[in-house]
């Protein structure tokens, strides 16, 4: 696992993100498209991407939360989503096809080799292809309280927009926009150069 990425309280993780269906929204998937959810946890934004789109392919290294994610796509009856456990690295091999969208969320920041990782992406997207990175602000942790206690990751392991472009700039992606996604968080959308 990546440093300071595992899978918080499903209590709190459900008062920071009530609403997980609007959250996925606002990062623009189109209908139709195919779209991987990297590092997907216990699916808790897999299913709502499944409901906006053609096909879903949710990649974890915790087969424990890939049988989360299996049972919240079970009870919504969604059919739509492949999930596969392996390293987010091998991104492009785990997912076999290439992607219109690639989606991280809450775990860039603990990612070791940022360019690696977006090198990674970069070869499981098709052309013109997006990638959503899902951050916290870079704002002092005891700022960022959930049910009254700091949450998220430690302050200097934070990433602000300019620096996620910093690092994936070199794999080849392009600054779209960014996305506020209050009360902490915000979504950097890159594009892949096309080639």
């Amino acid at each position: 696992m990546f440093p300071a990425s595992a899978m918080p309280d499903p209590d709190w993780w459900q008062a920071l993100w009530p609403d997980p269906e609007g959250t996925v929204a606002a990062l623009g998937i189109e209908p139709g498209t195919r779209v991987i959810d990297l590092c997907c946890g216990d699916g808790l934004f897999t299913a709502p991407m499944a409901r906006l789109t053609a096909e879903v392919v949710a990649i974890d290294l915790d087969p424990d939360m890939l049988a989360r994610t299996r049972a919240r796509l079970d009870v919504a009856s969604l059919s739509n989503c492949t999930t596969v456990e392996g390293d987010a690295y091998e991104v492009a091999a785990l997912a076999r096809e290439p992607a219109d969208m690639v989606i991280i969320a809450n775990t860039f920041h603990g990612v070791p080799d940022k360019t690696r990782l977006c090198q990674a992406v970069a070869s499981a997207l098709k052309p013109g292809g997006r990638f959503a990175l899902v951050n916290w602000h870079r704002r002092p942790r005891e700022e960022t309280t959930v049910l009254g206690q700091p949450r998220g990751p430690k302050t200097e392991m934070r990433m602000e927009p300019e620096d996620v472009v910093a690092v994936a700039e070199p794999a080849g992606f392009t600054h779209e926009r960014t996305i506020e996604l209050p009360p902490y968080h915000y979504a950097a959308i890159l594009t892949k150069l096309k080639q």
